[in-house]
C-alpha cells in the first residue's frame, strides 16, 4: 500500500482548487479505494485552519474542517517523541517548524510527502517528495 503525508500546502491546494488539486484528489481517491494511506500531522492541520480562518473567516474554516472530516486522512497527534524529532529537523534545517512535523512524519512512516512548498527543496534528501506545482504569486 502506498503511504503519503500531506503537508498543509497539499490540503490547501485541494480545498482552494489551486494548482496540484487534481494530484491531491487522485491520492484521496486511491485512499478511498484502500490502495493508499494518507497521514497528516495535527500541527499541519492547525496550520491549514489558521490560514483559512485568517484569509476567509470562521464560516469558511468550519466548512473546510467539515469537508476534511469526510476524507480518508488520518490525523497524527503530536506526542513528546514526535515533537523532539521535529525539533531535531528544525535545529539542522532552515525550514519552518510546522514543515518539520511533516518531514518527521514522512521519515518515521516511510511515506512520500506531498507538497509544493519550496522550503522542502532544502531537505529533499531526507524523505521522498511528490512535488505539486508551486502557487503563482500575485505581482
Amino acid at each position: 500500500m502506498k503511504k503519503y503525508v500531506f503537508d498543509s500546502y497539499a490540503v490547501l491546494a485541494y480545498l482552494q482548487n489551486e494548482p496540484g488539486a487534481d494530484q491531491v484528489e487522485a491520492i484521496i481517491e486511491e485512499a478511498q479505494n484502500e490502495a493508499a494511506q494518507i497521514l497528516m500531522s495535527a500541527v499541519n492541520l492547525g496550520e491549514v485552519a489558521y490560514i483559512i480562518e485568517r484569509a476567509a473567516g470562521t464560516k469558511k474554516l468550519n466548512e473546510a474542517m467539515a469537508l476534511l472530516e469526510t476524507l480518508p486522512i488520518e490525523i497524527v497527534n503530536v506526542n513528546k517523541e514526535f515533537a523532539l524529532k521535529a525539533a531535531k529537523y528544525k535545529a539542522k534545517n532552515p525550514i519552518a517548524y510546522a514543515d518539520c512535523f511533516t518531514l518527521a512524519l514522512g521519515v518515521q512512516t516511510g511515506s512520500q510527502i506531498v507538497t509544493g512548498d519550496p522550503e522542502f527543496h532544502k531537505v529533499t534528501g531526507e524523505a521522498g517528495i511528490m512535488w505539486l506545482p508551486e502557487k503563482i504569486k500575485a505581482k
